[in-house]
C-alpha cells in the first residue's frame, strides 16, 4: 500500500483555507442528492499537497466508505500513460512521429477509408496518405470506437468484438489486426475523432519494446514512481479497497451498478486485453505522482521517466497547422469539451482560456475517464487537481468544469 503524502497548509500553497474546503462541501451536496455514491479530490501547488478529502461511499450498497487508498478504474487517465511510454521509446531512437504504422504493424499497410454502404455491404477508397505514429497520438488517425453509434464502421468494430476497454475476448495484438480489417471513418489527419488509437500506440510500445505492455509499464514507469497500486488487475488482497463503478442512463435516467468492486468484478483478474486506452485502475495518491513527474518535467524524488523537453513537446497543440479540436473534431463523443484547446500526444491542451469558458491557464494539459475521473495539470499555477469518482458516462453531470472554477477561486497568491 502506498504511503499517504504529507498535506501542507492551505496557505503555504497559496490558497484560501475556507475557498479550498468548499471543495468537498459543494461536491458533497451530489451525495447528499444521490447523484453520485463518493469522490476524492486532490489540489497540490509548488509540489505540495494543499487539500486531499473523500466524502461519501466506494460502496453505498455494503456500507463501505470513500477513502484515500481507494482503488478506482481510471479508464482513458490511462491514455497519457500508454502515451508517455511510446514517447520514452521515441527518446531512445525506435521511431520517428512520421513514421508509417504499417513499418511496425504490417497490417495496416492495407488500410482503407469508407466510402459509402452499409454494415453488412459497403464500399471504399485509398487513403490520401499512411497513417502515422503522430496520428495515432493526436486521434487524426480515422479509427473510431464502437461505443460512438453514429456510423456504420462503429457497428463493424463491435461486430468484430472491439469494444475499447471492455473488449474481452481479443488480446491487444488480435485486437489491433481486427481494427487493420476494418475501413477508416477518413484519411488520417484529416479530422480529430476520440478512438482506439491509444490502445494501437499500447501495441506499438509492445512491438518496439519486445515486452508486454504491462510489464513496460511496470517496470519503466509504476514501480520507478512508486505507484504501487496501478494496474491493470487489482489483486485479490487489494479487492476490499476497490470501488463500485455505478451508471446513469442519460437518455432513460435509470441508474445502478455497472461492476460492483469485489471479486466478482472483471478487474479481479489479469485479462486478457491489455488496453492502453482505457484498462488501468489506480488510486488519487499513485496518479498524482504520475502527474508530478509531469509537471516536474519527467522527474520524481530523484528518478527520473523521461526528458523536460518530450513533456514540453508532448504538451504543445500538434494538430495540423495549429487547429483547434472544435475545428477538426466529428467525434460523437470526447471526454473534455473541444472549444479552445488543441490536442497534444496524449493530451487535451488549453490554448484560449476565455474560449474554454472555463477559468484556468493557456498551456492547461488535461485528460479524464469514462467513470467521471479527470485530472488537470497548469504548469503556470505549478497546479495538479485529480477528481476521482465512479459514475458512467462522464457526461452525467459537469463535475470536471465546477471543480476548475473551486480550485481556481481559491488561489490567493
Amino acid at each position: 500500500m502506498n504511503v499517504m503524502p504529507r498535506i501542507a497548509k492551505p496557505e503555504d500553497a497559496g490558497f484560501d483555507p475556507a475557498r479550498l474546503a468548499n471543495i468537498t462541501n459543494y461536491f458533497q451536496s451530489y451525495v447528499d442528492r444521490g447523484k453520485v455514491a463518493g469522490f476524492s479530490t486532490l489540489v497540490s501547488r509548488g509540489g505540495e499537497i494543499a487539500h486531499f478529502e473523500t466524502a461519501g461511499m466506494r460502496d453505498r450498497e455494503r456500507g463501505l466508505p470513500m477513502e484515500k487508498d481507494t482503488i478506482f478504474r481510471i479508464y482513458s487517465m490511462t491514455k497519457p500513460i500508454t502515451s508517455l511510454a511510446l514517447m520514452m521509446l521515441y527518446e531512445e531512437g525506435h521511431f520517428q512521429l512520421n513514421h508509417a504504422v504499417s513499418r511496425y504493424i504490417p497490417s495496416f499497410k492495407k488500410l482503407r477509408v469508407w466510402a459509402s454502404g452499409t454494415a453488412q455491404k459497403y464500399d471504399t477508397r485509398p487513403c490520401e496518405r499512411e497513417m502515422t505514429i503522430r496520428d495515432l497520438l493526436t486521434h487524426t488517425s480515422g479509427l473510431t470506437y464502437g461505443f460512438m453509434y453514429e456510423h456504420p464502421v462503429d457497428q463493424l468494430y463491435r461486430d468484430a468484438g472491439i469494444e475499447g476497454a471492455n473488449t474481452v475476448d481479443l488480446t491487444l495484438k488480435e485486437m489491433v489486426e481486427a481494427v487493420a480489417e476494418i475501413p477508416l471513418l477518413f484519411s488520417p489527419g484529416e479530422h480529430w475523432n476520440y478512438s482506439v488509437s491509444t490502445d494501437v500506440c499500447g501495441h506499438l510500445v509492445e512491438v518496439l519494446s519486445g515486452r508486454p505492455l504491462d510489464e513496460f509499464l511496470t517496470s519503466r514507469i509504476f514501480a520507478p514512481l512508486g505507484m504501487v497500486d496501478t494496474a491493470f488487475f487489482v489483486p485479490k488482497e487489494k479487492l476490499g479497497r476497490f470501488a463500485t463503478n455505478y451508471f446513469k442512463n442519460p437518455k432513460t435516467g435509470k441508474s445502478g451498478i455497472m461492476d460492483v468492486g469485489d471479486e466478482t468484478s472483471s478487474y479481479a483478474q489479469p485479462p486478457k486485453f491489455l488496453s492502453g486506452g482505457g484498462g488501468l485502475t489506480s488510486t488519487m495518491t499513485d496518479y498524482w505522482r504520475f502527474c508530478q513527474m509531469l509537471l516536474n518535467g519527467g522527474e520524481l524524488d530523484g528518478v527520473r521517466i523521461c526528458s523536460p523537453k518530450t513533456i514540453e513537446f508532448m504538451t504543445m497543440n500538434h494538430l495540423p497547422r495549429g487547429k483547434e479540436m472544435k475545428e477538426m473534431s466529428i467525434s460523437a463523443f470526447s471526454e473534455l469539451a473541444a472549444e479552445g484547446a488543441g490536442f497534444g500526444l496524449g493530451f487535451q491542451v488549453v490554448l484560449d482560456p476565455a474560449v474554454t469558458q472555463a477559468i484556468g491557464s493557456a498551456g492547461n494539459f488535461s485528460w479524464g475517464g469514462a467513470a467521471s475521473t479527470y485530472f488537470w495539470i497548469d504548469p503556470e499555477e505549478d497546479l495538479i487537481a485529480i477528481l476521482m469518482t465512479q459514475l458512467y458516462p462522464s457526461s452525467t453531470y459537469p463535475l470536471r468544469p465546477q471543480l476548475q472554477q473551486l480550485v481556481y477561486g481559491a488561489i490567493i497568491d
